[in-house]
């Protein structure tokens, strides 16, 4: 009957760290480029007219 403590806890483990990485990329402290990229809305206003 361990088997099933294990995999519970192997589970939650897993719960824990995919929330965790949703939660990170959520608050935008999980970004992988050093910038954030330029939406199109701020790109036209930086070109000149």
């Amino acid at each position: 009957m361990w088997y099933f403590t294990w995999i519970l806890g192997v589970g939650v483990a897993l719960g824990f760290g995919i929330i965790n990485v949703l939660w990170l990329e959520t608050n935008g402290k999980f970004s992988r480029d050093p910038q954030p990229a330029a939406t199109p809305s701020t790109a036209a206003a930086d070109k000149p007219s």
